[in-house]
């Protein structure tokens, strides 16, 4: 019975402990790897059959057809968006025009058609 006051006391201070922490969470940058789903434009400098820089591709999206597999946001703009970050992480073929501190923020390096085996996207060379 008392280990149980014990470790009930010890968590209501805990508790109120924490109302006094100062700060937001933060996560200092994003680097994204991966496939179509999480490509923002990497492929429109590649030289591949595997684009999407055209419409119907990105017709919800602000800018339009930026290289996006998806008709607006994909999945790396949606989870930078919940992470706090409030621009799009830009591609890597974008980056190497971004000044030092953007590219310390984070970049996407991922790429339509990637994939792990020798035949993933054989027919899009």
């Amino acid at each position: 019975m008392g280990l149980k006051v014990c470790h009930l006391v010890l968590s209501l201070i805990l508790m109120d402990l924490s109302k006094w922490v100062n700060g937001a969470e933060q996560v200092p940058c994003y680097f994204i790897f991966g496939d179509s789903l999480w490509d923002n434009g990497n492929n429109n400098a590649l030289s591949t059959k595997a684009k999407a820089n055209y419409p119907p591709y990105g017709i919800d999206f602000p800018e339009g057809a930026t290289g996006r597999f998806t008709n607006g946001r994909n999945m790396g703009d949606i989870l930078a968006q919940l992470l706090g970050f409030e621009n799009f992480i830009p591609s890597f073929a974008h980056a190497s025009n971004a000044k030092d501190q953007e590219i310390l923020r984070g970049v996407n390096y991922a790429s339509g058609g990637a994939g792990i085996r020798n035949e993933t996207a054989r027919n899009n060379l």
